[in-house]
């Protein structure tokens, strides 16, 4: 008999016949023998809504506004919990929904992107010895007395941290598409849905744009050897298994392609070139919890250097705060918002010589410039005019993916 930890996203549940449709999955889970632990987002839509009538109300830069802002947020989840809860109660499955804060799940007190500090498994351990299913809201915790949220993508860091508390035997992240492709299949429908993926491969396709697992989730199952299994809530196959790189049996040059969104590269200009000119400009940046990806700073010149960075564009307006309190103005610096970021990902690249130069190649061919590189040993990024994110991807995926002979799921 195993433990296992269900979460499912909110397409996945984003009406009653869907909810209805999960209770058969959670059933078939126990009708195996196996211990289920349930952890569930909001319907699909609702949070985008409940954000949208926030900001009509308030810009959210006060910490009390943004207290209230989790408040809001987490009221989602709230709904879903109880409403699967009575799904399966109506099916003869003793369950039970819970919140964050009734477990509780502790988190530090950074309001809208939290960070989860410990998880008290005494109560759910109790339930699952008495047969009770616990229905767990994801995405939210507790800070003292104000409810938390652990920002986008929350639910899988929730579900991950719950698996790893109660010492499951693995985590299986529902979704809307079967598992993790080599490439979105919106943008390339040839793309390839992988067996498995090391962790470490996930880790940066989630942080380079893959939309199927949160990044924070998969640091915690890989620190922890916590096995992950995505797959779909709408079909009945298997999905793709996250693992250590030892049970990858092949390794091509590159696992898959990914791009971001949504991304604003600043440039600042003349900054005094002196060795912690860098850290002093994103000291306040960690400060305010906002991630800074690509970073670029040129060779000094009259001992002055310029730094090209990116950021979400969500976070564009208090990033520009942060850089006038440095006494940075906006002549000072140059935002570029039609850009996207379009990455490889592979630890195939560990033993296959020239990938990032065979990238080049295949972008230059298109007519694709680059306007930022950044390497890492198993990851290329490059940064591109936004009007070429489809381009890129599908030309990448051509090259790399089917190139080495592997078939499509089309076929």
């Amino acid at each position: 008999m195993a433990l296992i930890v269900q979460k499912f996203g909110g397409t996945s549940v984003g009406s009653i016949e869907r909810i209805k449709s999960v209770t058969n999955i959670v059933l078939k889970e126990l009708q195996l023998g196996n211990t289920v632990v349930v952890v569930v987002s909001a319907m699909a839509k609702v949070t985008d809504s409940l954000v949208t009538q926030a900001r009509e109300l308030s810009s959210l830069q006060t910490s009390e506004a943004m207290e209230e802002y989790d408040t809001i947020l987490s009221s989602g989840e709230q709904v879903t919990s109880g409403l699967l809860a009575l799904a399966l109660q109506a099916r003869g499955v003793r369950a039970r929904s819970w919140l964050g804060w009734q477990i509780p799940i502790v988190t530090t007190n950074n309001f809208g992107n939290s960070k989860i500090v410990s998880i008290n498994n005494e109560i759910l351990m109790k339930e699952l010895q008495d047969n009770v299913v616990p229905v767990i809201a994801g995405f939210q915790g507790a800070h003292g007395e104000r409810i938390t949220t652990l920002g986008r993508g929350g639910s899988d860091t929730t579900a991950t941290a719950l698996a790893i508390a109660l010492n499951a035997d693995r985590c299986d992240i529902y979704t809307d598409v079967p598992g993790v492709y080599t490439a979105d299949p919106r943008i390339v429908p040839e793309a390839h849905k992988l067996n498995k993926i090391a962790f470490e491969e996930m880790l940066e396709m989630a942080s380079s744009g893959a939309k199927v697992l949160h990044h924070r989730c998969v640091e915690m199952a890989m620190k922890h050897n916590l096995k992950i299994q995505v797959l779909s809530s709408f079909e009945d196959t298997p999905g793709t298994m996250i693992v250590n790189e030892e049970e990858i049996m092949e390794q091509y040059e590159i696992t898959g392609i990914s791009s971001v969104d949504n991304t604003v590269s600043i440039t600042v200009y003349a900054l005094p070139a002196i060795p912690n000119v860098t850290a002093n400009l994103f000291k306040p940046f960690q400060e305010a919890n906002i991630n800074i990806d690509l970073v670029v700073q040129n060779m000094p010149r009259n001992e002055l250097v310029d730094i090209t960075f990116t950021i979400a564009k969500f976070d564009l307006p208090k990033s520009l705060e942060l850089l006038k309190s440095q006494s940075i103005n906006q002549n000072s610096m140059t935002i570029d918002e039609d850009v996207v970021k379009v990455s490889i990902i592979g630890i195939g690249m560990r033993s296959h010589a020239g990938v990032a130069q065979k990238m080049f190649e295949i972008l230059a061919v298109e007519g694709i410039n680059i306007l930022l590189i950044s390497t890492s040993e198993i990851n290329v990024s490059v940064l591109v005019r936004a009007k070429y994110k489809d381009a890129a991807v599908q030309a990448l995926h051509t090259g790399f993916v089917l190139a080495d002979g592997r078939l499509s799921t089309n076929n």
